[in-house]
């Protein structure tokens, strides 16, 4: 068995994380992403089970057949997901800015899911994820929608690989999943449309940091 390629990953981490203040900035993230872990199942039983939310008319979806594209969904973004993780082992700081500015992205979506109070989109079809159902508590949940997660998923992906051609497939995928999700009617429009920005704001905002 070939391990040279494991000792060349654990050289790399040593060379990135050498220092007291390097070594705090990743044990930071990772404190960061469990608490936000263990704080998601409650969070989203208390969105899903407001009143107040109102409908709105979403004229492209309107226009938009409803079908169910669980699959496909799941499929795109978990396989953006591994070859993020396997490009992370290789580049530690890259990985770092994306657990950080994943950090943030999901705090942002806390606040304005809380704030933006938002009833599902009518047509909506159930997205059948089993590998996220433990953080959102075993329960199906069509309140998070203001702005997509799903989205910011390929967001984060795209802003954080480094080949051109890594680039080109996950903007790629990143669009398809848009369709995907409009299709199925789990977001309004505004939601997958305001996504990137409120990402890429995220992202800026680490850098601005030095969280990375």
């Amino acid at each position: 068995m070939n391990l040279a390629p494991i000792y060349h990953i654990k050289q790399l981490w040593q060379d990135a994380y050498d220092t007291r203040a390097s070594k705090a900035k990743l044990l930071g993230a990772v404190v960061v992403i469990v608490i936000i872990i263990n704080l998601l199942p409650s969070f989203f039983k208390h969105i899903e089970r407001r009143t107040d939310g109102v409908v709105l008319h979403d004229w492209v979806l309107a226009h938009l057949p409803s079908y169910d594209l669980s699959v496909p969904i799941f499929i795109l973004i978990w396989s953006m997901g591994l070859l993020m993780m396997w490009r992370g082992l290789y580049n530690p700081r890259v990985c770092i800015s994306y657990i950080w500015t994943l950090n943030l992205v999901c705090i942002a979506r806390f606040a304005t899911i809380y704030f933006v109070k938002l009833n599902p989109p009518i047509g909506l079809v159930p997205l059948i994820d089993p590998s996220t159902s433990a953080f959102y508590g075993h329960t199906f949940i069509t309140k998070d929608l203001f702005f997509s997660g799903h989205t910011s998923t390929m967001v984060l992906v795209y802003l954080h690989l480094q080949k051109r051609s890594d680039k080109l497939i996950a903007l790629i995928c990143a669009i398809a999943l848009v369709f995907m999700l409009l299709i199925q009617h789990i977001h309004y429009t505004i939601d997958v449309v305001a996504a990137p920005f409120f990402v890429y704001g995220c992202w800026k905002l680490a850098k601005w940091l030095g969280l990375e």
